[in-house]
């Protein structure tokens, strides 16, 4: 563990807190396509989803092909002429508002093969992670370029796919057992440092891969090894408040925004943002 307060250093990197605000608000949301944002880009091809249909656009504006799907498109991800497409049901489910998983060909749209989970990243290759959780399910599971299932781990979470796949768990529970983890051959996990917030929200991967994980409200790095130090302790939040508070990172050139956003503890409707903008530095 490294230092904490609002100065401290993970490696090479430490950040400065430069600006706060506090205002009150609605609650979180917002769809991850808003504004006709693509899922995903690779090229000069992007793949967008609305309600039954996934589409892939040039960048003259050509529709190259659409897809047919039985949900709304959530999220895409695209490697070696393939894509994975997660969605939401259109109807409520034994699995909640899970939709199927898509796994199409990047030429045509045809459908490769029908998956299960709500979460998923690219790999090399065509290959991909896909993972799940809830019911007991807890799991990630890695296809090859054809949906072949060829590896699986007792893990899930925010997917940081770089020279390894590392993966900031999120497990719901109060207690967590949440950690940041690396999946390693064979269903290996190897544990890194454990968090507080069951539920943390997507991190940011720095160029030199290290990881910042927002944490119940401390702001954490973590490196390619696992090694974890605090970098600023914003709003520390009791894991039993969690479920009240969603935190979020935007990077900004050298800046970072955080929010946390907090529901009031007797007022449902009522909810208070706060943000904080600090400085990333790099030593060195």
């Amino acid at each position: 563990m490294g230092t904490s307060g609002e100065h401290g250093r993970a490696g090479a990197w430490r950040v400065t807190v430069r600006a706060r605000g506090r205002k009150a608000g609605l609650p979180p949301g917002g769809s991850p396509s808003a504004g006709g944002r693509p899922l995903a880009r690779r090229q000069d091809l992007r793949i967008h989803g609305t309600a039954g249909r996934i589409s892939c656009v040039d960048d003259s504006g050509r529709t190259r092909w659409t897809a047919l799907c039985s949900g709304i498109p959530n999220a895409a991800h695209v490697s070696g002429g393939r894509v994975l497409v997660t969605t939401d049901s259109l109807a409520y489910t034994p699995w909640g508002n899970l939709g199927p998983a898509l796994l199409l060909d990047l030429a045509d749209g045809s459908r490769i093969t029908e998956l299960r989970g709500a979460r998923g990243a690219a790999l090399g290759g065509g290959r991909f992670v896909l993972g799940l959780e809830g019911y007991e399910a807890f799991d990630t599971w890695a296809y090859d370029r054809d949906g072949t299932l060829y590896d699986s781990w007792r893990s899930y979470g925010h997917y940081v796919v770089g020279t390894g796949i590392r993966v900031v768990e999120t497990d719901r529970n109060v207690p967590t057992s949440s950690r940041v983890v690396r999946l390693l051959p064979g269903g290996t996990v190897e544990r890194g440092p454990a968090l507080t917030d069951p539920q943390a929200p997507e991190p940011l991967v720095l160029e030199d891969g290290t990881i910042l994980v927002l944490d119940a409200g401390v702001l954490r790095a973590v490196g390619r090894r696992l090694e974890e130090t605090v970098l600023a302790e914003l709003q520390p939040i009791e894991p039993q408040d969690a479920w009240r508070h969603h935190g979020a990172l935007h990077r900004t050139g050298d800046g970072i925004t955080v929010t946390v956003t907090e529901q009031h503890p007797d007022r449902p409707g009522e909810y208070a943002h706060r943000t904080w903008t600090l400085t990333l530095h790099r030593d060195g």
